[in-house]
Formats: structure tokens, C-alpha cells, sequence
């Protein structure tokens, strides 16, 4: 914005200081700090993530009760289906995040993939309005499987719930990286805005994803499945309404002229493979150069740094790699061990959503007189955990911590994922003795054989797994999604989450791999296997005990990792 005539000197120190480098409007014209981005901005896009959250978690919450109910599905299939839907949809992100990385950005990418999630949520209802067959002909005391709807409505079904899926992918990386672009990292009062920002993201997310829970829950199990896939829509189509009314005070970041930077990265490997055979004295006589810049974890993953290299060990121009190039691929590389050992609190993050809620349909879930608690809305006890939770471990525990360790963010991001972890592990123990109580009881009562009857054991026995679950994820998510977008290239903020979020979506898929394998292992010469559509025949219990044993295991692996790990410069631990 220029200022003419005797105005400039006394104009141009306000406007430097209300400037914001780095970014334009949406018009693509300077942005001044007063009236763009920071909280005014990330309060926008709050908004479409809380919906968009409570649209999922509105289908995944009681999927199972869906496809074992309507879809007629066992325990077991409808179990591994919402494990591939789910893994799917938190793999589809890595997809998302090039695309909106590499060509559309994330403004763009976030208004289509809520276009396809409207219209994903609009096919879905309409698959609950085709008429199927009525299951009451199909039930009876001992067989708790309804008959198959036609074939053409599950098919119809699949390709509107993947649809969802596909949206998601998009939408879910770009919201909250566009969402932390708002806040700049230079400035003392946005720097620490930006580090509550993941905080107060996560907290709004369980807020309104709880109230939706409840709502929606209720009304698949008592009213109709049209109403609970159709309330969804409509909620999505409103929060696209709002995020783009708040357009005007945007932040977008300026893309380089540099190539993309899935191309950069890709060019480190490739390079470093063709000059796998290049001697160490020519990369040490490269590291000379005085356009080197020192990085404390330069030491490491050397082999890359014989993408710097020509073939013949010379330089070349436009076919060799730059050291900024080779450092962003080794901090890519670096965020590997930590991705791998998080996949078993992934797998046991799946369970709440499946074999928690097939486990909740077989309990007294009454309150009061006349009114039962439908088993999906137990998971609202994760997030009313985790609203909790957040404004003490904002407000309380990091300001304490602050004063103990220095660190702006009281412990560092490490140190926040691992504590999540052992949470996880204690929450399948407690899970695994809460259902050896539940099948003594059924024994004790006679209900063995009698899978529709409910057990007289209180849903409130469940309640204190799924609050460990909500308190590990204050820990181990919001951690995962600080960490994930922090250690990446700045060009990469979107793939970082991207990458965080499949870690879910690998974990959903071994999650159905380990149920298919148990399955088939414990389920042969005709015995009840541990995932028996009789819950009562079933073992889900020796699966908690298995994904304890396995949880140990990568808490170990994941302190080995993270004691090792050297932070890229310009981290905001």
C-alpha cells in the first residue's frame, strides 16, 4: 500500500510494524496484522473443522451399529469394514495435502473437498431411504444377525461412505494447517497464540463433536438412520457457508517459485541413490562449501548427502541438490521412527468406536426411568474427558511445567506424545478387566446363551477407559498434530499432518488385518472365536490383554526413538 507526499515518513513505521511478511490477502495484496489472520481468522476455520468432525464421528461413532444392524453384517466383517473405511479416510490426507501442497493450496482444497463432503453425506442419506428388507423376520434370541439388504443398496451404500472418505482426505490436512497459518511464528504475541492454537483446536473439536454425539446417536437408535446421516449434511453445508464468510481476513502463505516441494524431496532420493556408489572425501570436500548452513542433525542420515553430487562426484547445475533440499528430506526422513512406533496407540484408538461399543450394547445403559444411553454416545465420555482436560493443561499444567523446564511449551512435544502412550497401554488393561467382569457376570446369570438379553452390569463400569482414552489423546494427538506440523518444511506444513493422520489410518487397517487373523485363528473346528457375534461366547477381553502386551512394546520402541530425536531448527518446543 503505497503512501505519497509528506505523509510516507510518519505513515511508513505504522504500517511496517502492522505488516505481516510472508503472506498476502486474498486478493493477493499485503495483509495488515490488525485486521487479518491470528484468532479473528483461526475462529472461522474452526468453525468448518467442528462440523466436519462432528459429521464424521456423527457416521463413524455408530458404523458398526449400522452394518451389523440394516447391513446385516457379523461382529467380526462389520468390525474390519469401519477399521478400512476409517484407515482410508485418514490415509486419503496424503493425497490431500499434495494436491493442495503442490497445486490447488489449501483454501481451495478445503471449499472442494467440503463440496464432496456434502454431496458424499447427501447419497449417504439418500442409501438409508431405499427400501431393504425388514430384519424382524431374521432375529431371535439366539441368532442376533439381521437378513442382508439387497445388494445394489449396500453397493450404494460403500460408494457414498467412501465418497465421504475421499472428502475427508482433502479436507482434513489443509483446515488445520490453514488454521496455523494464521498465526505468525516471528511475532512474540502470535508465537504463543500459535502454540495454544493446537490446544484450543482439539478442545472445540471435542465440544461439538460430544453434543453431536449425543444428538446423533439417539436418533440412529430410536428415530431413523435418514435423520442421523441427514442432520450431518446439512450442518457441513452451513459451516461452508461460514468459512467462507470469513475470507476477507485470511492469511494465504506466498508460494516460491522454487519446484514443488514433493519434487524436491523426491529429487534428494533419487540422487542419493544414483551416487550411492560416490566416495566419502568427494561429499566431505562438498560440505566445505561455504553455503553450507550447520544443522545439529546433519550428521545424520549422511547418505543423503550424496544427492549434493554429480555422478562423477562434480558439480553440475540443475541436476544436483541444494543443502536446503537435502536437510528438508532428512527432516522428512527423521519423523519415520517416530511415525512407526505410534501405530500400536493407533490400533488401540480404533477399538473405541467398535469392539468399546459392541461391548456397551450388551449393558444396562439406563438413567433414570425410561431413558437408555445409546452405545455410540459412550464415546462422548472421550471428549467430554478431553474438554476437560484441555483448559487444565493449558491453563494449569504448562504454566507450571513452563517455570520447571523454560520451555515455552512447559515439555516438549516428545515428551507429550509418550505420556499419551502409557495412558493408552493403562486404558487397555483397564479394558481387558472390565470385560473379564462383564462375561463372569453373564456366566452367573445364565445369559450365556443369550446375546439380545442385557447383562446387569452398568455402562458406568465402561466410562473409565474411555476417559483415559480422552486423556491420552490431550497428550499423544494433540502432540502428534503439534509435532507433525512443526518438524516439517515449511512448504510441507499440510503433508505433515497429512502424515500424522495416517498414522491412524495404517493403524485402522492393522487393526482390521490383527481382527481378520484372530478371527480365523480362534475361530476354527466350529468354537466361538474371541470376536463371536455372541459377546457373551466371545474373548474380546484376551484381544485387550494382546494390544496391552503389543502397546508395551512400542512405548519401549517409541523411548528409544524420541530419546534420539534432534529437533529442526526453528522448532517452537
Amino acid at each position: 500500500m503505497a503512501v505519497s507526499g509528506g505523509n510516507a515518513c510518519e505513515a511508513s513505521t505504522p504500517l511496517l510494524d502492522d505488516g505481516v511478511d510472508g503472506v498476502v490477502d486474498y486478493k493477493n495484496r499485503p495483509v495488515l496484522r490488525s485486521k487479518s489472520g491470528a484468532w479473528r481468522s483461526a475462529i472461522f476455520i474452526i468453525g468448518v473443522e467442528v462440523a466436519e468432525r462432528c459429521a464424521y464421528y456423527g457416521i463413524g461413532s455408530n458404523l458398526i451399529t449400522y452394518l451389523t444392524g440394516p447391513l446385516g453384517q457379523s461382529t467380526a466383517t462389520a468390525a474390519e469394514n469401519v477399521n478400512a473405511w476409517s484407515g482410508a479416510a485418514s490415509l486419503l490426507p496424503l493425497f490431500g495435502a499434495f494436491v493442495a501442497d503442490s497445486f490447488l493450496g489449501r483454501y481451495r482444497t478445503i471449499i472442494i473437498a467440503s463440496v464432496l463432503y456434502i454431496l458424499g453425506l447427501g447419497l449417504l442419506t439418500l442409501s438409508a431411504v431405499l427400501p431393504s428388507f425388514s430384519s424382524s423376520d431374521c432375529e431371535s434370541d439366539t441368532n442376533v444377525n439381521p437378513c442382508s439388504p439387497p445388494e445394489l443398496q449396500i453397493v450404494f451404500f460403500f460408494f457414498s461412505l467412501y465418497l465421504v472418505a475421499v472428502a475427508q482426505g482433502g479436507h482434513k490436512p489443509c483446515v488445520q494447517a490453514f488454521g496455523a497459518d494464521q498465526f505468525d511464528a516471528q511475532h512474540p504475541q502470535e508465537y504463543k497464540a500459535k502454540s495454544s492454537f493446537f490446544n484450543w483446536w482439539y478442545f472445540a473439536l471435542c465440544l461439538g463433536s460430544c453434543a453431536m454425539l449425543l444428538i446423533l446417536n439417539y436418533i440412529q437408535d430410536n428415530l431413523n438412520w435418514v435423520l442421523g446421516f441427514g442432520i450431518p449434511c446439512i450442518v457441513m453445508a452451513f459451516a461452508l457457508v461460514v468459512f467462507l464468510l470469513g475470507t476477507t481476513t485470511y492469511r494465504f502463505s506466498i508460494k516460491s517459485d522454487e519446484k514443488g516441494p514433493f519434487v524436491r524431496i523426491g529429487r534428494v532420493f533419487v540422487n542419493a541413490a544414483k551416487n550411492w556408489r560416490t566416495t566419502p572425501s568427494a561429499i566431505a570436500l562438498e560440505e566445505e562449501s561455504p553455503r553450507i548452513l550447520p544443522h545439529q542433525g546433519s550428521d545424520q542420515f549422511k547418505f543423503l548427502d550424496k544427492a549434493m553430487l554429480a555422478p562423477d562426484g562434480s558439480k553440475e547445475d540443475g541436476k544436483v541438490c541444494s543443502i536446503n533440499e537435502v536437510e528438508e528430506a532428512k527432516a522428512v526422513l527423521r519423523l519415520v521412527p517416530i511415525w512407526t512406533a505410534c501405530l500400536v496407540y493407533a490400533i488401540v484408538f480404533a477399538q473405541s468406536s467398535t469392539l468399546f461399543t459392541k461391548q456397551g450394547v450388551t449393558l444396562d445403559r439406563s438413567i433414570g426411568s425410561g431413558f437408555a444411553i445409546p452405545a455410540a454416545s459412550l464415546q462422548s465420555f472421550i471428549s467430554i474427558s478431553v474438554v476437560i482436560f484441555i483448559p487444565i493443561y493449558d491453563r494449569i499444567f504448562v504454566p507450571i511445567a513452563r517455570a520447571i523446564t523454560l520451555k515455552p511449551s512447559g515439555i516438549t512435544m516428545l515428551q507429550r506424545i509418550g505420556t499419551g502412550l502409557l495412558l493408552s497401554l493403562i486404558s487397555m488393561v483397564i479394558a481387558a478387566l472390565v470385560e473379564k467382569k462383564r462375561l463372569e457376570i453373564a456366566i452367573e446369570y445364565g445369559l450365556v446363551d443369550k446375546p439380545k438379553a442385557t447383562v446387569p452390569m452398568s455402562f458406568w463400569w465402561l466410562v473409565p477407559q474411555y476417559i483415559l482414552f480422552g486423556i491420552g489423546d490431550v497428550f499423544t494427538m494433540v502432540g502428534l498434530q503439534e509435532f507433525f506440523y512443526d518438524q516439517m518444511p515449511s512448504e510441507l506444513k499440510s503433508v505433515g499432518l497429512s502424515l500424522y493422520l495416517s498414522i491412524f489410518g495404517v493403524g485402522s487397517f492393522l487393526s482390521s488385518f490383527l481382527i481378520s487373523v484372530v478371527e480365523n485363528i480362534t475361530g476354527g473346528d466350529g468354537q466361538d472365536s474371541w470376536f463371536s457375534d455372541n459377546l457373551n461366547r466371545a474373548h474380546i477381553d484376551y484381544f485387550y490383554w494382546l494390544l496391552a502386551g503389543l502397546s508395551a512394546v512400542g512405548l519401549v520402541a517409541y523411548l528409544y526413538f524420541a530419546k534420539s530425536y534432534i529437533y529442526n531448527r526453528g522448532s517452537t518446543i
